[in-house]
This record gives C-alpha cells, structure tokens and sequence, in this order.
C-alpha cells in the first residue's frame, strides 16, 4: 500500500512518498528474528519526506524513514546551497535501530545462516559532510559526526554483556560515545570494454574526552571489469584493519551475500582485519537476462582474537572460507533481480535472491 503527496507551501514544493506493506512472508522467517508480536510488527514502511526550498534560500531538507521487520532508521538531512566551485555541505542527524548478526551471530546450518544473538545496535550519530568538487576521475569526501552507539536486548533495554557475559561494549558501560573523522575518495573510469573503480575510507576516532574511543580503522575497495568477447569478468578486492581502541561490532564482518556467497553473514569470521576477493563472468543469455558464475573467497587474516572477548572463536568461525556457484540477472521495470545459488567450502548450497533498484 503506498501513497504519494505534493503540498505546495508558498512557492516551494514538498513531495511526500508513503509506502506501507504487510510483510506476508514472516511465517519464513528465522523465529530469532520474530521476535515482536502485533500487527505492525509484520509490517515494512518507508516515509520520504522532501522539501526543496526551506526558507526561502533553496535549501533543501530531506527526511527518509526505513522501517523493516526488525530494523529501522531515521535520516535527517539539510543542505545549504553553495557554487558548484566550492565544497557541498550537509548537516545530517540520523537514528537507527539493528540487530547485530555480523559479528556476534552464531552460524548455523553449516554456515550457511546466521541467527540472532538477542543483541541490537541503537546508533544516533549528527555531524556534517563537506563534498569535493569532482576533480577528474576523482571525488572525495570528509565528514566530522559526533556517534552514540548503545547495544539493547529485544525488549528494548540497555545491556553490556552478551549470553556469555563479554563486553559488548568497549567503555565497559552501556554504551560508547565518538567523535569520527571520516574521509572517503572515489576513483572511476570506464570505456565500452572496460571500468576501474577505487574506494578509499578512513576513519579516525577523535580523542575529544577520555573515555571515548580513539580508533582508525582503513576500508579499500578495488574493482575491475573487462569484457570478453560477448561476456563480461569483474573481479574486487576488499581489504580493511582496525588499530586502537574497540567494540566487538566494530569488527569486520566476513561472508554473506556482499561478500562471501555460500555463508551467512559473518558467518566465514570477525576480526580486525579483512581481505575478500569476488570474481564473476557475466554472460548474455537473452535479452534482459544474463547467466553468471563466480568465486568468492575471504579471511580475516588471523585477526579474530584480537577482537575483544573473540566471538569468532566462540561461535566457531572457521576465519576463512572459499564460495563458488551460479546466477540469473534478469532486468525489469522495478529494477536488477538478481538470483544465486552458492556452495560453500563445507558443501553446504545457499539460495539468495534480491532486487538491485538503482535508488539510495
């Protein structure tokens, strides 16, 4: 059920998008994750709130609400109009609400699943995002927000300790508080047979107070793809580490469906470092449909026991896993839908399937 609205206010225009569906395939899903009873628990929206010219000077407030059926998130986000020759800025406020599946999850079904642990992420996070002019191929950018991370059970309180008694925090209290430095630069550049694309993150915690967390942690991402005769081969690198202060969710997360097919998420292990490689060859079947096949592997390069308390070792994480497999791609009206079938290094087949529209 959906609805969208344009309220003129003035001359500016507000265009609201309200969608509101009865998710009818909760009975399939994993009862750790039903764990809310009632109607609108069953139910995912999506609120979209924009407003063009705020005061009067085009500037421009957009507020998106997410609801699922066992997350949700508030996006708060205005932006003052500047010339195209100077940095872009954004102040953005944000609320979210998600269990922690990655890196406290236990694995289950021979890696294949992850279940939930009973614990969630209550993230509340404010700053501001300054963007580059793009220069080139190149475009970066740099935010400063202020972050309130609070673990909760499934009723909603604050708690600590996980089943087993271990911090899952790294203050030690029900929750941590940062000030991160956030700077992120994009290299792309593709021609009719080929692309390269690169993805450099940096994030450093700010020592502001005492007990707040001083970290950085660096993600890199490299991506090439080149056509071979009708087909086409992409193949990424990902690799991350972590030094410093740390909360066990801080962890890298390794396997499932952006990264490791033939696991659950998190599933391969957890650690302070990471390094996950992803191969697949595309090849057009018919029109609108290609056929693909690819590899997926990743480690967390012995990193996993400097993760405070070790969930990987806890949960029997292997650390590192290899996933190979099939899939379908079929191009329609309400975007890429794209089907997987893995298997992963313990023999054990997985089925994914999603929707790639295209939209953030």
């Amino acid at each position: 059920m959906g609805a969208q609205k344009s309220i003129h206010a003035g001359k500016a225009r507000i265009d609201v998008n309200v969608d509101l569906t009865h998710k009818l395939c909760a009975a399939l899903m994993p009862p750790s994750l039903l764990r809310r009873s009632g109607l609108f628990s069953e139910v995912i929206a999506r609120l979209c709130i924009k407003h063009p010219n705020l005061f009067g000077r085009r500037e421009k407030l957009d507020v998106m609400w997410n609801k699922g059926l066992c997350d949700s998130n508030l996006l708060i986000t205005f932006r003052r109009p500047r010339s195209l020759s100077l940095s872009q800025q954004s102040f953005i406020v944000e609320h979210s609400i998600t269990p922690e599946i990655g890196v406290l999850g236990v694995p289950l079904e021979g890696f294949t699943h992850s279940g939930g642990c009973g614990i969630n992420l209550r993230r509340f996070s404010m700053g501001v995002d300054f963007s580059e002019p793009p220069s080139s191929h190149w475009s970066s950018t740099t935010s400063v927000k202020l972050e309130h991370i609070s673990p909760i059970n499934d009723e909603g309180r604050p708690i600590d300790r996980d089943l087993d008694g271990f911090l899952v925090t790294c203050s030690g209290n029900s929750h941590d508080n940062m000030v991160v430095l956030k700077q992120e630069a994009q290299y792309a550049v593709a021609d009719e047979r080929s692309f390269t694309r690169l993805n450099f993150q940096i994030e450093q915690g700010l020592p502001v107070l005492s007990k707040w967390l001083i970290f950085n942690r660096v993600k890199l991402v490299i991506s090439k793809g080149v056509k071979l005769g009708p087909a086409f081969l992409v193949t990424s690198l990902t690799g991350g580490s972590v030094v410093g202060d740390m909360a066990p969710y801080q962890a890298f997360s390794i396997g499932g469906l952006n990264s490791v097919r033939g696991y659950g998420e998190g599933a391969v292990g957890s650690g302070r470092s990471c390094l996950v490689m992803n191969s697949e060859l595309a090849v057009p079947l018919m029109q609108g449909l290609e056929g693909t096949i690819f590899l997926d592997c990743g480690t967390d390069m012995g990193s996993a026991h400097y993760v405070p308390g070790n969930p990987a070792l806890r949960q029997g994480k292997p650390g590192s896993g290899i996933g190979c497999g099939y899939g379908f791609r079929i191009n329609s009206r309400f975007g890429q839908l794209q089907a997987d079938y893995a298997i992963n290094a313990f023999n054990r087949k997985t089925f994914y399937f999603s929707i790639n529209s295209g939209v953030s």
